[in-house]
């Protein structure tokens, strides 16, 4: 199924609306979405700090939401997130062949899009004001609990 750029906008408010959750819970603003034949199968945000765990990271709480799925379903799959994939989350998505990432944005941090990209993924990045902004007022207001998420040392 190949989706318009109003099927993007529309998921990736689900993923928005994910990210502002964690926000809200006192957690990263980063949210993720998994869509098959326009379906939202599962959803999640980032909540390492909510629940003490290093690999909760939106996309990886948002498999896991989705449950167990088949090859098959994986393949067909769009994956949304409100940021860049990072390298953890880029190699689930390589592992499961999702085939489709779109990103809200890649202006406050830049995963592993080369990765995905030379592996066949197709990448779309939908460039939104609004998810620029909700990082970035987070990082400033957070910097090293943002350093941790990423995995950098704090200035």
């Amino acid at each position: 199924m190949t989706l318009s750029t109003n099927d993007d906008l529309r998921f990736m408010q689900v993923a928005l609306e994910e990210a502002r959750t964690g926000l809200e819970e006192g957690g990263i603003p980063i949210g993720s979405c998994l869509v098959v034949d326009g379906e939202v199968l599962g959803k999640g945000h980032n909540r390492r700090m909510q629940q003490g765990n290093p690999i909760l990271h939106g996309e990886m709480d948002c498999l896991q939401n989705a449950g167990r799925q088949s090859a098959a379903t994986y393949r067909r799959a769009t994956i949304y997130t409100t940021l860049s994939p990072c390298d953890m989350c880029s190699g689930a998505i390589l592992l499961y062949e999702i085939p489709r990432v779109v990103l809200a944005e890649n202006h406050t941090f830049l995963g592993a899009e080369q990765l995905l990209t030379s592996r066949g993924v197709e990448l779309v990045n939908l460039d939104l004001d609004e998810a620029v902004e909700l990082m970035r007022r987070f990082i400033d207001a957070n910097p090293d609990v943002w350093s941790e998420d990423i995995g950098e040392e704090s200035e």
